[in-house]
């Protein structure tokens, strides 16, 4: 796989992708020979896959939009339909509230997303647009290639979603994977000629091929397409992005290294280095160390 791979849909190369599919386990045995290191190599792998964001619990009832449960462990659809259809199992997402939707991304369970989603409001509040946040939560804690699969499929609900809600603006903040979902959301809506509330797309060591966003990429027309700003804030310190998703893919990530030529960029479209900021790919959203001051100073 190279750049040139535009982020394919299950059936257009994801299954030739699941049949090596990446798990931490798989990473794990992969990384000493991809690092040259031995046992040193899969111990450095593990710590990156380890990272953390600075440990937030959410509260007991947090805002939830959820999919889970609509995809087994191999990736089969349990549900109707061409997609599944989000749902509030937690405390509901009002159509005044949120503000922002975190999209999360690989291997992330129910709590976690949950988490991750609290963690950036709680990063929002230390900035000068304090926003109240809600979690898509959606089924990647799969391998790698049905995750991929799963995110598609959830570009799709999401999409529905966008396009069904009567509230304002949202913000939509996606963080690794979540990216997939969020661009395939953007792909829908322009595919269905939908307008949406939404009000910016910020995406976090997205991990989708970087050539996926240029103006003839997998997502550049949908990007183009897109009423909002997207910004992809790109960290060089992301060795989750640098080693194992290019040692998995065979590509580098945009949450890497930004687009590969600034003059294909879409309309609409903003790299952010935040290599400064970032040190890692799971403290993009981390209060008082991630980006999220630059990604709220960049909202409309």
């Amino acid at each position: 796989m190279t750049d040139a791979d535009e982020s394919p849909s299950p059936a257009d190369g994801d299954a030739a992708a699941s049949d090596s599919t990446l798990t931490r386990r798989r990473v794990l045995a992969a990384g000493g020979g991809l690092l040259g290191l031995g046992v040193a190599g899969s111990a450095y792998v593990y710590l990156e896959l380890q990272g953390d964001d600075g440990d937030y619990v959410a509260p007991e009832s947090f805002p939830t939009l959820s999919t889970r449960g609509t995809f087994d462990g191999d990736g089969d659809a349990q549900f109707d339909g061409e997609y599944p259809t989000p749902r509030t199992d937690d405390a509901p997402v009002a159509d005044e509230e949120p503000a922002v939707l975190f999209v999360h991304g690989f291997q992330t369970g129910r709590e976690e997303a949950q988490n991750q989603a609290y963690t950036a409001e709680v990063g929002f509040s230390d900035t000068e647009r304090p926003l109240s946040t809600a979690v898509y939560s959606w089924d990647s804690d799969r391998d790698w290639g049905v995750a991929k699969s799963v995110a598609d499929t959830n570009g799709r609900a999401l999409a529905a979603w966008l396009a069904d809600r009567s509230g304002p603006p949202i913000h939509v903040v996606a963080h690794s994977l979540g990216a997939r979902v969020t661009c395939e959301a953007l792909r829908t809506l322009r595919e269905t000629d939908e307008s949406t509330p939404l009000a910016s797309v910020s995406l976090l060591g997205a991990a989708i091929p970087r050539q996926s966003v240029e103006r003839d990429g997998r997502y550049g027309a949908a990007i183009e397409a897109a009423p909002p700003p997207v910004a992809n804030y790109y960290s060089g310190n992301d060795r989750v992005l640098g080693w194992i998703y290019r040692f998995s893919d065979g590509t580098r990530a945009v949450g890497e290294t930004g687009i590969t030529d600034e003059d294909a960029a879409p309309d609409g479209y903003v790299d952010v280095d935040v290599t400064g900021a970032v040190g890692d790919h799971y403290s993009y959203y981390e209060p008082g160390e991630g980006c999220l001051p630059a990604v709220a100073e960049r909202l409309p």
